[in-house]
């Protein structure tokens, strides 16, 4: 997330989806417009590590005929809008849909499945904190916090009680699960091994 503008006025969602698709992108969170920075490198790297190995869980969960989960979920990564609340919207690095009428002329009216935030240093501290009260707010299952930089992840998981208690932190030995995901099974030194150079890469991811 980037700086603010207009900090002086109020936008709603109506008004968001009305602003020019060519130009800079925007979150809007509690009505205010945030620019969005472009992502770095490794970033993305992650970003894309983690969507083809949820994408190959869910392809080989269709082909055993797995029922729960996975499946009928559609994996999106940014930019795509999701509509939390009449005044904020924003554009999560990764999300999981599984309820089809959830998604309104393209854009996301409600909670994902699974939310996934990478941290950059220009949104580090939004995505602890500010978004993780956004998502909580919203109903969003599991919300999870990647650091590219310091190779660990926090995740999230609502309780019965509607908010998110202690996150689980994970480090490269740990594994990480997916609650929509029945089975779904990923150590972070394999999904942090696509930041390394290729041919360090190889030998932590099962893929590659």
């Amino acid at each position: 997330m980037g700086f603010a503008l207009r900090k002086d006025e109020r936008y709603t969602v109506e008004d968001y989806l009305t602003w020019p698709e060519d130009g800079p992108r925007y979150e809007l969170i509690d009505g205010v417009p945030y620019e969005l920075n472009a992502p770095g490198y490794e970033h993305q790297r992650v970003v894309a590590a983690l969507h083809y190995e949820l994408e190959y869980h869910r392809r080989e969960r269709l082909k055993a005929g797995g029922g729960d989960g996975g499946p009928t979920c559609d994996i999106l990564e940014s930019p795509i809008d999701v509509a939390l609340s009449d005044i904020t919207v924003v554009q999560p690095d990764l999300i999981v849909v599984c309820d089809p009428s959830i998604v309104v002329n393209g854009v996301v009216r409600g909670a994902p499945d699974l939310v996934v935030e990478v941290l950059s240093p220009s949104s580090a501290a939004k995505d602890r904190k500010h978004k993780r009260r956004l998502y909580e707010a919203a109903g969003v299952p599991q919300y999870l916090v990647i650091d590219p930089a310091y190779h660990f992840v926090e995740s999230y998981l609502l309780g019965a009680d509607g908010r998110y208690p202690e996150p689980d932190i994970l480090e490269p030995a740990d594994t990480l699960t997916v609650r929509i995901a029945p089975g779904f099974s990923l150590t972070l030194s394999q999904l942090f091994g696509w930041t390394l150079p290729l041919e360090v890469r190889q030998e932590y991811t099962r893929y590659g």
